[in-house]
């Protein structure tokens, strides 16, 4: 098999892949959202709140730019072969991720505060300065960043390759290689070391608290909480990590994994984006509930209808 029909059949396995999760995903994100929509009181906890505001996020990312990648793959060619179209993408993709990706960070972090140290929350300054603030930094910065970065770095747009998913990440500012170092470490290593450092922290934490204190009702609220945040720090750990892994092993050998990263490694990335909304049903047990009456309801409302 030659190269081009091997691309085309691998093409056209991540298409069916991204597709099969996309759909079902956006399809649960619109519950989620139907959810918060009808019950509020929900969104009265804080840790609830934040977790909002990641699938805001995620759905932007989900329905705004997934499509770009999975058209691509169905294609096996860029359909709008322009710099404008090229420059998008790569600001929505970068952005979006990181966001998501500080998010989780931040999120982990707090989590040990609301787990150990909830009266802090509960003065508005505080809560301002503890828990909005970081969370509006970690959307704001990254799109701030990449609007310079990808939007007004001096370019003249000839670098794109219209033949490789994302135009190729031939982004100008790589040539600036501390610009380029920076972002790599400050907005794809750093958080995710943050979340794995956090998740190890809490759970350590929780299990010498339950050893100390012996308290089985206290610590089995922080085991809940803790088990919620791991399931979905995981699955940023998971995805991010095998592209930190290779590059820094490019960083420090003479290694080049450049086709396998480009054509497997790279886009376990978009396991984040396609994977949170199921990941959330294990965030949100009144969700579940809600989602099994709303069933229960669907099924005693058609059962009742029957022939006159």
């Amino acid at each position: 098999m030659d190269t081009s029909n091997a691309n085309s059949v691998i093409y056209q396995v991540k298409f069916i892949i991204l597709i099969t999760l996309q759909i079902p995903g956006i399809l649960l994100m619109i519950f989620v959202f139907l959810f918060f929509t009808l019950n509020r009181d929900t969104l009265k906890k804080l840790q609830n709140q934040a977790l909002f505001i990641l699938l805001i996020t995620n759905s932007i990312r989900l329905i705004g730019t997934m499509p770009m990648p999975i058209d691509f793959y169905r294609r096996g060619y860029i359909f709008l072969a322009t710099s404008a179209y090229c420059t998008c993408w790569t600001f929505l993709e970068y952005s979006l991720a990181v966001i998501g990706e500080y998010l989780m960070a931040t999120i982990s972090v707090q989590r040990h505060v609301i787990i150990f140290h909830p009266n802090i929350f509960q003065t508005r300054k505080k809560s301002i300065l503890f828990f909005y603030l970081p969370l509006a930094f970690s959307v704001a910065y990254p799109i701030i960043f990449y609007v310079y970065a990808v939007i007004l770095y001096p370019c003249d747009g000839a670098q794109w390759d219209y033949s490789i998913v994302a135009c190729g990440y031939m982004n100008c500012y790589y040539n600036n290689n501390k610009l380029a170092v920076f972002d790599w470490v400050v907005h794809n290593i750093l958080p995710i070391v943050i979340i794995i450092l956090a998740n190890v922290t809490l759970i350590t934490r929780v299990i010498v608290g339950k050893l100390r204190r012996n308290q089985a009702i206290h610590w089995r609220q922080q085991r809940n909480m803790t088990l919620r945040l791991l399931s979905i720090s995981s699955l940023y750990v998971v995805a991010w990590s095998p592209t930190i892994i290779v590059g820094l092993i490019q960083q420090a050998t003479s290694i080049d994994f450049g086709d396998v990263q480009a054509a497997y490694i790279t886009d376990l990335i978009y396991l984040s984006c396609l994977l949170l909304p199921w990941v959330c049903l294990g965030q949100l047990p009144e969700f579940r509930k809600w989602m099994w009456k709303y069933m229960r309801w669907k099924r005693v409302g058609h059962a009742s209808i029957g022939p006159l």
